[in-house]
Parts: structure tokens; C-alpha cells; sequence
């Protein structure tokens, strides 16, 4: 039996720490977490917060995933989509999802995230 989602993973083209520290910390305000030191040689940054984790690992044949993405549920959304753009992400609203709102940004890398809250929460 599944008890919960651990983490979802990303890939980053190599050498892309620094700007995915600015985007996922600077700009999402999540907060970094150690990767353990046989992982960390390979590249890549974690992040967390709340109970979301995103894993961004280094890809050498890098594409990035455009469809398939993280749902991230987040509190005063409409708030949270401002903030996002005042630091400079792209944020794109989608009305599709009866009970929700939600909206669409991209990684500097092109990784589609999806953010949600439930109407009404």
C-alpha cells in the first residue's frame, strides 16, 4: 500500500545549480535540503517545502518535461502568483479544473509546475 508521495523528480541540464538555487529558493521560496554526499557528486539540488520535496537532478542529454509536471498545492494562491511574478517567473492561469484554482510556471529550464488550491480552502 502507498502511505504517501515522497518526492518528485526533475532534471536540469549539467552545471545549472546556481540558477536552479535562484528559481526554487529565490523565487518559489523553498528551502534547500543537504543531498546526501554519494548524490550530491552527481549534480543537482533538492528542495522542500511543507511536505513537497522536488529533487532537480543533472541530465546530460537534458529535455525538458513540458507535460508531465509536479501539482504543488499552495495556500492564498492569488497572492503566492503575484509574488512569482514580481520575481520574474512567467505564470499562466488555467480555469479548466472545476473546484480549483490554479496556474502554470515554468523552471529557468523549461520544467512545467503546476500550482493549485481547492476553492474555498
Amino acid at each position: 500500500m502507498i502511505a504517501a508521495l515522497d518526492h518528485v523528480q526533475l532534471a536540469a541540464p549539467p552545471g545549472s545549480e546556481e540558477r536552479l538555487r535562484a528559481y526554487y529558493a529565490g523565487v518559489l521560496g523553498m528551502t534547500e535540503v543537504a543531498k546526501p554526499p554519494v548524490l550530491a557528486a552527481r549534480g543537482g539540488c533538492w528542495f522542500t517545502s511543507g511536505a513537497a520535496q522536488i529533487h532537480i537532478g543533472v541530465e546530460e542529454d537534458f529535455r525538458p518535461a513540458r507535460k508531465a509536471h509536479p501539482g504543488l498545492r499552495v495556500r492564498g494562491i492569488r497572492a503566492y502568483a503575484e509574488t512569482l511574478e514580481s520575481r520574474g517567473a512567467t505564470v499562466v492561469w488555467d480555469h479548466d479544473l472545476p473546484g480549483h484554482q490554479r496556474f502554470y510556471s515554468e523552471d529557468p529550464f523549461g520544467n512545467r509546475l503546476e500550482f493549485l488550491e481547492p476553492e474555498g480552502a
